[in-house]
């Protein structure tokens, strides 16, 4: 049995891990489109703060651990997946075939660059890979002009890195005029938006980016902002050019089933490529996550081993550190059709929560402030709990969270 897997993130590594304990004796191959050893996207902005080396970085911590499993890991570009009725071929850029009998997609994703003249002009960079960082760290020391394109989550993951090397960050939020729009309501983005421009930030909500220029500087129809860095963080699209032709459904990421199963049969994916599904909603969505990648790995592998065990779907939840403000987005935080919301904001001392049901069950939230909720949210959401009365009174005082949470389990 040969077993490949394309892409080496957390969804692929994991799944080449979970394959081994299941299938002692198979073929596993794990292509990785970047050179050295699997590492975690998500310690970029502990790289460029300086709190971890690139070593720290890695996924796993010995050099040799897939050696030691037996998991043949090859670097390369794949140019084209060749897919037939009982398996197939997965072609590298350099013309080598490597055949299959089932194969994981977990590819990732890759920045969505705007619509500008000038991105690839020196001192343009986006902020997505280990050699990214290293472009972005050369930069990095007081009094650098930082300009930062987009404000969503990628943008506000690195912000803390950005100001703490003591470099003057500008942030362009684009046409919405909204900071962390896929995560936040008007509410939650003004109020970190002030906590952001208090401590030097200089937020632009207003404006069209017209072109990048030599030097660089970002040209506005309001401004021009020189920089010695413009880091792009316009958002991010899947990796799929090579299933062209195969059959494969796309539509914002590869449409899996609750077995991880593409609509061809023995191709998978998982990860931030595929569109799994939603543990609150039941849709099928992209959750851009590293705990749900590990998860949709593993739950993939099971099947591709022959397991037949469904995936429940994931919880979407962000956490971001904002300069030391710390939020939280859960579930349906926009709200559910026919539901009800409640929020409580706390202007002066940067405190905000936003409840959101549907019946008497709570199916999303958001808290800006005071992370001590966290582990009561998540918990009433994962479990589908019934609040009975404890909804109005939730309604009334959402501070009340751990009470309740505390009073239905001891119940």
């Amino acid at each position: 049995m040969n077993f490949i897997i394309i892409g080496a993130g957390a969804a692929g590594v994991r799944a080449a891990e979970t394959l081994r304990e299941n299938a002692p004796q198979a073929s596993i191959t794990l292509i990785s489109g970047e050179p050295g050893e699997p590492y975690a996207r998500m310690a970029i902005p502990y790289i460029l703060a300086g709190a971890i080396g690139e070593d720290g970085a890695r996924q796993r911590r010995s050099n040799q651990h897939l050696e030691s499993l037996g998991i043949h890991y090859v670097h390369g570009q794949v140019r084209q997946v060749h897919a037939g009725p009982d398996g197939g071929q997965v072609e590298l850029a350099d013309g080598t075939r490597l055949p299959y009998n089932e194969l994981l997609v977990a590819t990732g994703s890759s920045p969505s660059l705007p619509p500008l003249p000038g991105t690839d002009l020196p001192g343009v960079v986006t902020c997505w890979t280990l050699e990214d960082a290293r472009q972005i760290a050369a930069q990095l020391k007081p009094g650098a002009r930082i300009v930062l394109l987009g404000a969503g989550f990628v943008a506000g993951v690195i912000m803390k890195s950005l100001v703490a090397s003591g470099a003057h960050l500008s942030v362009v939020a684009g046409r919405s005029g909204q900071i962390l729009r896929s995560m936040m309501t008007p509410v939650g983005s003004s109020m970190l938006q002030r906590w952001l421009e208090a401590r030097g930030v200089d937020v632009i909500t207003s404006g069209q980016s017209l072109r990048i220029e030599p030097g660089p500087r970002l040209v506005m129809d309001t401004r021009t902002l020189e920089a010695d860095l413009i880091i792009l963080a316009t958002g991010v699209q899947p990796n799929v050019a090579f299933l062209q032709g195969t059959g494969v459904e796309v539509r914002s990421g590869v449409v899996v089933d609750d077995h991880m199963r593409t609509s061809v049969p023995h191709i998978y994916a998982a990860g931030d490529v595929a569109q799994g599904r939603d543990f609150s909603t039941g849709e099928w969505v992209v959750h851009a996550l590293q705990p749900t990648a590990t998860e949709h790995g593993r739950f993939a592998a099971l099947n591709m081993a022959g397991q037949h065990v469904p995936y429940r779907g994931s919880l979407s939840m962000n956490v971001l550190d904002t300069l030391g403000l710390i939020s939280h987005t859960f579930g349906q935080w926009q709200g559910a059709a026919g539901g009800e919301t409640t929020e409580v904001v706390d202007e002066a001392n940067f405190i905000y929560t936003r409840l959101c049901f549907q019946g008497d069950q709570l199916v999303g939230a958001i808290t800006i402030g005071h992370p001590q909720h966290v582990g009561a949210i998540r918990g009433l959401i994962q479990s589908h709990r019934h609040l009975g009365e404890w909804k109005e009174q939730l309604m009334a005082n959402p501070q009340l969270l751990m009470d309740a949470f505390v009073a239905l389990n001891q119940g």
